[in-house]
């Protein structure tokens, strides 16, 4: 029975990260994901519900559209498989309706963020203020109101400017050459969602695997059709890579290890 309901959440999980996808696609397009039918942007062709069944319809067309062949990404099943983890993955954590839809709402945001981020490189104000909110909501909810501005809790409400302001000093400083404000924004909600040391902690997280990411980019372009079959030739050291999904994978990680790399503590999968 527990089998069945994990398996139940996951599926719903990815029916929510089918929706995203759509959020990321229309967001600031001029178009809701709310209204109008999905369809093929290659010949525009409406997409019947057999085409709109999460990972399922990707894995069965072999991501080609049915009508013109066109490939299809793959960020499809990639984000409806990592939604429906995450669900799974709250789903054992959280101890509340309240808790797990907030959690939830914050995940689910966090992951458009970074889709939208790689896409487009940046971060819109919109998404990340939705965020922070969905992070100070989480915080008053956790703990007792009448509590929350005293030591300790003061240092979570804290955190979120003292993670900004690092990457404003950064961004200020190069003129925006070397990080973009946007990054700063998500920190701040990292702090507030997060805390003082375990948002401290996903920066640094963040920073190390953005660090290994770029020595793996040194390392296959010593390796030519290894680099153009990885990258379509498309990447180098000179390329702009966003910051913003290495926050948000390091943020992830950070919440359900909740390793801590100031004491040197982690407490993988709290849920079982």
């Amino acid at each position: 029975m527990d089998v069945l309901i994990l398996i139940t959440v996951f599926i719903f999980g990815s029916i929510i990260g089918s929706f995203l996808n759509v959020v990321i696609y229309r967001y600031n397009s001029g178009n809701s994901p709310l209204t109008g039918r999905s369809h093929c942007f290659s010949c525009g062709k409406t997409l019947s519900w057999r085409e709109l069944i999460p990972i399922v319809s990707f894995l069965v067309s072999k991501g080609r559209c049915a009508e013109c062949g066109v490939r299809l990404s793959w960020q499809y099943p990639i984000v409806e498989t990592l939604t429906g983890l995450v669900f799974v993955a709250v789903f054992l954590l959280s101890k509340s309706v309240s808790e797990t839809t907030l959690l939830l709402s914050i995940f689910s945001t966090l992951i458009v963020i970074a889709v939208y981020d790689l896409r487009h490189q940046i971060i819109p104000d919109g998404l990340v203020a939705l965020f922070s909110i969905f992070a100070l909501a989480n915080f008053f909810l956790t703990v007792d109101i009448s509590s929350a501005f005293h030591f300790p809790y003061v240092w979570t409400l804290i955190a979120g400017p003292m993670l900004f302001l690092p990457f404003w000093a950064l961004w200020f400083v190069s003129s925006g050459r070397w990080l973009g404000l946007g990054d700063g924004k998500l920190a701040l909600g990292i702090g507030w969602f997060l805390g003082a040391t375990l948002g401290g902690s996903a920066i640094m997280l963040a920073f190390w695997i953005g660090a290994t990411w770029a020595i793996m980019i040194m390392g296959i372009q010593k390796i030519p059709f290894l680099f153009r079959y990885c990258t379509n030739g498309k990447l180098s050291m000179q390329s702009e890579i966003p910051f913003g999904p290495f926050l948000i994978l390091a943020t992830i990680i950070v919440y359900f290890t909740k390793v801590n790399f100031f004491d040197g503590s982690v407490n993988f999968f709290t849920f079982i």
